[in-house]
């Protein structure tokens, strides 16, 4: 089958993107997206339906329940997902999701004897989580390679971040020019039960503003504006 490849799916623009971008370079895809206790089922949704409509050989869903530990407006009912811009790391940050996430990847990442791992992280528009900076991918990296049977016999899993250094608007002009539908994600920290986005959560306000920056028409479906 050629080389494999691990993607971190989310259902939302940036993970869609980069599941487009994995199969641009030839891999086959193995989609990989995690229901950890998250306010709604739509972006699990979102992620499936993305993954098999561009053609994935595997769509795999991990259950996990990080509203065991909360901490999370995305975990913890009880926290408000606030809906004006953040100062400094917002409530919606879920503690260590990008390491558990990658965790697991890379695990099955080493059943399938798959060479990469794609995650969507970005460093430029995005909402200052600590998980989403080059420093934490190299380190990862670095894990990856001590921690694996393939790292140590010298076939370590590549972590890619093709998305790491682009502005939201440069995301959506590449996803765009290798055919996205970005109709299909859901990106929304609280969108309803049909996959509606909100329109005010920090995710909202980022993904829109990519869309009038790129001069690419917005499919997002809104509850209300």
């Amino acid at each position: 089958m050629g080389k494999k490849a691990v993607i971190l799916a989310s259902g939302g623009l940036d993970s869609t993107t980069v599941l487009a971008m994995a199969k641009a370079e030839g891999y086959a895809c193995y989609s990989l997206s995690f229901d950890y206790g998250q306010r709604h089922r739509a972006e699990l949704v979102a992620a499936e339906r993305c993954a098999r409509g561009m053609g994935v050989v595997e769509h795999k869903q991990v259950v996990l329940d990080l509203r065991s530990i909360g901490g999370s407006a995305l975990t913890d009912s009880s926290i408000a997902v606030p809906e004006d811009a953040p100062d400094g790391i917002p409530v919606t940050y879920v503690p260590a999701r990008n390491t558990i996430f990658l965790s697991i990847a890379l695990g099955w990442a080493e059943v399938l004897d798959a060479e990469a791992i794609f995650i969507g992280v970005n460093a430029v528009d995005y909402s200052g989580y600590p998980d989403c900076r080059p420093e934490f991918i190299d380190a990862f990296a670095r894990l990856a390679r001590l921690a694996t049977k393939a790292g140590v016999e010298g076939r370590p899993i590549e972590i890619k971040t093709p998305l790491l250094h682009l502005s939201k608007a440069e995301i959506i002009q590449r996803g765009s020019a290798l055919g996205v539908d970005y109709a299909q994600s859901v990106s929304c920290y609280q969108a309803d039960a049909d996959g509606r986005a909100c329109g005010r959560c920090d995710s909202c306000r980022l993904r829109r503003k990519g869309f009038l920056d790129a001069q690419v028409a917005d499919p997002t479906r809104y509850q209300s504006l």
